[in-house]
């Protein structure tokens, strides 16, 4: 229908080009080269209607083709009207998984500075791990105390003077909260505070009010951000039956508490 009229207007086109011809006296080589411009345009034309035609029939194949696998989804049980929230909700989780990950990214990096900052201080038996998905800087009992005892050595004073500068000078580490945690060995214990969880409690009380003290009188934190609890000999982090193992898990520790969005799985970042 349109190549028709196209051929009319060309038509016309060429009459008016010829009474011009005779009127002003164009060469023959002008008017050869206008119509095969023309000529030129026409195919243009055509191949451009065949082209779009085949577009058209591509489109409405592939139309065919959705619809016939909607039908043998749905007669596979496949309930189609959810497949665009499946999709979104499988764009949430992969985004709530990157946050995850930036996350645990930071996390790592804080262990592994305070793990670094505190490297001197492993020659005296303090670690820094990863504990019941706890960051945990753990001290030698034996090193903080004498027997039975829960007042501090000047030893044990000095480390903790050291463990407070580097959780003080770091913003990351001087706003988080933390426990001060006293464990014993499984020897039974009948002094001033009765069982090991009176001796552990007490330790860890020590401890903490040692950090939280002014500076120079102790280590100079918040108050608000420590807590102190006694776990006597429940918690062992070897067994008992060796007196070298009953040395290790005579300790305090200083356990990092999580924020909220940190409740993953810390263990990778060990490794």
């Amino acid at each position: 229908m349109r190549t028709g009229r196209w051929g009319r207007g060309l038509f016309l086109f060429v009459l008016m080009f010829a009474f011009g011809v005779a009127a002003c006296g164009p060469s023959q080589e002008e008017f050869d080269a206008k119509v095969r411009e023309i000529e030129d345009l026409n195919g243009k034309l055509a191949r451009e209607l065949a082209a779009r035609k085949k577009s058209d029939a591509e489109l409405n194949d592939a139309r065919t083709s959705v619809e016939q696998l909607k039908e043998q989804l749905r007669g596979k049980g496949v309930d189609i009207s959810n497949l665009n929230a499946n999709l979104e909700q499988q764009a949430r989780a992969l985004e709530d998984y990157k946050k995850r990950a930036e996350q645990l990214d930071a996390i790592r990096q804080r262990f592994d500075m305070l793990r670094k900052k505190l490297d001197e201080l492993t020659k005296f038996g303090l670690k820094v791990q990863i504990r019941k998905n706890r960051i945990v800087i753990q001290l030698p009992g034996d090193v903080l105390f004498d027997s039975g005892r829960e007042t501090l050595k000047k030893e044990g004073k000095d480390i903790l003077f050291k463990v407070a500068d580097v959780i003080r000078n770091d913003g990351g580490l001087s706003s988080r909260t933390y426990q001060v945690a006293g464990h014993t060995d499984n020897k039974p214990f009948t002094g001033t505070f009765k069982d090991n969880w009176g001796l552990s409690a007490m330790r860890a009380r020590e401890v903490l009010v040692f950090l939280t003290d002014p500076p120079k009188a102790g280590g100079g934190l918040k108050p608000a951000n420590w807590a102190a609890v006694g776990y006597g000999d429940t918690d062992p982090v070897i067994d008992n039956g060796t007196p070298e193992g009953r040395q290790q898990n005579r300790r305090v520790e200083l356990v990092v508490m999580p924020n909220v969005e940190e409740m993953i799985d810390l263990k990778s970042i060990t490794k």
